[in-house]
């Protein structure tokens, strides 16, 4: 089974089980009432052919729906991620693991 973005159900599970806040800005998924704070699926590359643990998180809507369909380091230069201190440092690891990284870089 799939749900209707094609995520097995085995990678949904396991994507559930790990990012039990936005990979990007960090917010508990339900921790208020506004849409924001819900859960949304996300291809860390906006690629919808790559369904891999290493691609697929969950992220707030409020970020989602801000990246859109940037590339990931552009994204992070926006004024929206400077403006919620959204960093390469601050990004969960599944997010670090997909940012280019610069030589030397620990």
């Amino acid at each position: 089974m799939m749900n209707r973005w094609n995520i097995p159900n085995w990678l949904e599970n396991e994507v559930i089980a790990r990012d039990i806040c936005c990979v990007y800005c960090g917010i508990q998924f339900g921790s208020g009432s506004a849409r924001k704070s819900k859960a949304s699926w996300e291809h860390i590359t906006n690629d919808a052919r790559i369904v891999t643990r290493e691609n697929i998180a969950l992220c707030c809507v409020s970020c989602n729906a801000s990246k859109g369909t940037r590339l990931l380091d552009d994204w992070i230069a926006s004024p929206y991620c400077l403006n919620k201190s959204i960093t390469p440092q601050s990004v969960a690891d599944i997010v670090k693991q997909a940012l280019p990284q610069p030589p030397g870089y620990p």
